[in-house]
């Protein structure tokens, strides 16, 4: 049984943005302190990705672990209540990033999910960007 109202909750799932989250803004403020330059949402690219680096070819999606289910992260627990839905929405959630991930690299693009979670701790955020981005040094003028 859920602890509030079905009005309350309401409220509170609506407040909940799609972009310009923390998350998204955490990882986008280390990128450009690392030297990376990059373009927002581009709506020519499947899923409109969070962070595009154009003339790198690589994407960076940034997942919220509870609506993109990280797999074995606390954060992605599943409400008690109305059930059927949530797994319903969440396994829509998946198969959408799984499709627009395959599409992504289907039309040449490297592909990186950083998980809300991982945000936590920016210098080893930082250290696996380095190693999983092909061919993406910095820029020589980062700080």
């Amino acid at each position: 049984m859920d602890r509030i109202t079905p009005e309350h909750r309401s409220w509170n799932m609506s407040r909940i943005r799609s972009g310009n989250t923390k998350p998204e803004r955490l990882v986008r403020s280390l990128l450009h302190r690392m030297g990376y330059r990059f373009r927002l949402h581009r709506k020519d690219l499947p899923g409109r990705p969070d962070i595009v680096l154009p003339g790198r070819r690589a994407v960076v999606l940034v997942h919220g672990c509870y609506w993109h289910r990280h797999s074995g992260c606390r954060f992605a627990y599943t409400p008690k209540s109305n059930l059927a839905f949530w797994q319903d929405k969440f396994n829509e959630n998946v198969n959408r990033d799984q499709r627009q991930y395959a599409r992504l690299r289907e039309l040449g693009w490297s592909v990186i999910t950083v998980w809300e979670c991982e945000t936590k701790e920016l210098t080893t955020l930082a250290e696996r960007l380095l190693r999983e981005m092909p061919n993406l040094a910095p820029s020589p003028t980062a700080c």
